[in-house]
């Protein structure tokens, strides 16, 4: 039941706060293989940040995933962008100014809505940072528990998918729109990750601004394939509705900007891992077929894809009340209340108590597949 597991890779997508399912699936997965060795990881936007946590620490994967759940469990709004009233206005104004001048008007710190200042300060502790890179993930390069792990950004400079990649004996790749960099990961590689955009402010790395890795990675299971991956277990945060329950309209009337910006996130963040995990699907099939001398260096790649058996942002609607005065009447305004479905605000709602009913949802989700996971993680 533990051991070291050649060609394992965990895949993370993003999801903003919804990543909280993600340790949920995790803490099972503890649970059953506390010596679980994983030893490539990869991951983008929020779940980035699981992904370099998971890759900075030195203790089991049993004791670090427990770890990481009591971090989720304690995490509030306010350790992730300032929910002051005062702070939210000088943004929204600053930003309106920007857009009626013409861009006349010319004010510092005006880049996104939300400031996210507090986050940089939480993941530099969390991740243990030394003020440069995160000297945990070294350390587990050079003992072998890790090979490599991988932080997917999106470049606003040039429009391109960069994956940075810190890990051994790592070669570079480069395909339409989207290329490796081999570094030494630093909390500016997370943070930008997942910096949605828009709402958070993209960040500056080697003098060119990034932000949320989802936008461009049309093949969110590539870095792992490329670094090495023959098996890939990866969690989604996006539900899989019925056709029953997709035809349903999640609004009546006109739809408001959190409908319009829900579904695009969903779009460019979410909707990727199922269309690459169809032709993940199909390319192993005709590797399958052919015969080991035609295969031209490919292989087939196992993949196991773990999604939450609940609507997400059906049920942030629960917990909407309970927000941030001054954050939740600026959601309100962007016709939060008007939608049966809260896309957007499910990848904002940082409290605790969401996030802890994510993290029990993740584990929940998990037991009921046991099966499946233990005869994939036994091949």
């Amino acid at each position: 039941m533990s051991g070291n597991n050649g060609g394992l890779a965990l895949v993370m997508s993003g999801g903003g706060a919804r990543a909280a399912y993600q340790v949920g699936f995790l803490r099972y997965l503890a649970e059953k293989r506390p010596d679980l060795a994983i030893p490539i990881l990869t991951g983008v936007s929020a779940g980035g940040i699981n992904a370099a946590y998971l890759a900075a620490r030195p203790e089991r994967f049993g004791e670090k995933v427990e770890r990481l759940t009591k971090v989720w469990a304690a995490l509030t709004p306010d350790q992730v962008f300032h929910v002051g009233r005062g702070a939210l206005v000088r943004n929204v104004v600053r930003l309106g100014l920007k857009l009626v001048s013409g861009g006349l008007i010319r004010l510092s710190r005006s880049h996104a809505f939300l400031d996210t200042t507090p986050l940089g300060r939480f993941l530099e502790e969390m991740l243990g940072s030394d003020g440069g890179g995160l000297p945990g993930i070294g350390a587990n390069l050079r003992s072998g528990k890790l090979e490599a792990v991988a932080i997917t950004t999106s470049s606003y400079s040039t429009g391109q998918s960069i994956t940075w990649i810190q890990g051994e004996h790592v070669t570079d790749w480069e395909r339409a729109h989207r290329r490796s960099r081999a570094c030494t990961l630093t909390v500016a590689h997370v943070m930008a990750s997942a910096a949605l955009p828009i709402l958070f402010p993209a960040v500056r790395i080697d003098g060119a601004w990034y932000g949320d890795g989802g936008i461009r990675l049309t093949s969110p299971f590539s870095p792992a394939i490329h670094l090495g991956a023959e098996r890939i277990l990866a969690i989604s945060t996006r539900y899989a509705r019925t056709f029953e329950e997709a035809d349903r309209p999640a609004i009546l009337g006109y739809p408001p900007p959190a409908q319009i910006v829900g579904v695009l996130l969903n779009s460019i963040f979410l909707d990727l891992f199922d269309a690459d995990a169809l032709s993940l699907e199909r390319v192993n099939r005709l590797i399958e077929r052919m015969p080991e001398e035609r295969r031209m260096g490919m292989r087939p790649v196992r993949l196991l894809m773990l999604r939450p058996s609940r609507d997400l942002g059906l049920l942030a609607n629960e917990y909407e009340a309970r927000l941030p005065s001054a954050f939740r009447f600026m959601t309100r305004g962007l016709g939060t209340k008007q939608t049966r479905s809260n896309d957007l605000l499910s990848l904002l709602m940082f409290q605790p108590d969401y996030l802890a009913r994510l993290v029990e949802l993740g584990e929940k989700d998990a037991r009921e597949r046991s099966a499946e996971i233990e005869a994939f993680l036994a091949e």
